[in-house]
């Protein structure tokens, strides 16, 4: 496993010595994910948790590849960011028809997959507000969780400290 300084440094790396764009490192992360998806779930709706930074950005990007895989992907996306790469990343996703959804409970209950791209590798301390009821939602599905990086909830270097993060079904 990878700790969060050597993560952090990887990506640093690829931006400054190898002339990659935030961009293109989400569009890598995400069609990672959709393949890893449609590698082990057969086709049906999946449900893609988008958190506020970069993990969310690949959560984005993967809804995108799993609607041209034949999946039918929804948006569970409770705080956007105002950068303008996530409203283009976004944007996609509607131009694409992928519907955003407000009601996680009855959004999960008709999805056939989960995917949690909430919080990443930089995350530290406690979920807030929305995300700590949504953690919580997630942590009583049944529904396959398929996790971004890491769990949503976990210290990537301690674990799940809090006893609050998500026991995906893969990573």
């Amino acid at each position: 496993y990878l700790g969060q300084k050597l993560a952090q440094s990887i990506d640093v790396d690829l931006m400054s010595k190898h002339g990659y764009s935030i961009d293109q490192l989400m569009e890598l992360a995400g069609l990672s994910v959709a393949e890893s998806v449609a590698k082990e779930y057969p086709k049906g709706k999946v449900l893609v948790c988008v958190g506020p930074g970069n993990n969310g950005g690949d959560g984005l990007v993967a809804a995108r590849h799993l609607c041209h895989f034949g999946y039918q992907p929804s948006l569970y996306y409770p705080k956007q960011p105002s950068n303008d790469l996530y409203k283009r990343l976004l944007l996609q996703c509607k131009v694409h028809n992928i519907t955003e959804v407000n009601d996680l409970a009855a959004a999960i209950a008709d999805s056939n997959i989960v995917v949690d791209a909430i919080f990443g590798f930089s995350f530290k301390g406690s979920a807030r507000p929305p995300f700590d009821n949504v953690l919580e939602v997630l942590r009583d599905t049944d529904k396959p969780i398929v996790s971004v990086d890491i769990p949503s909830g976990w210290d990537v270097e301690q674990g799940d400290i809090n006893n609050v993060g998500l026991s995906p079904d893969m990573l």
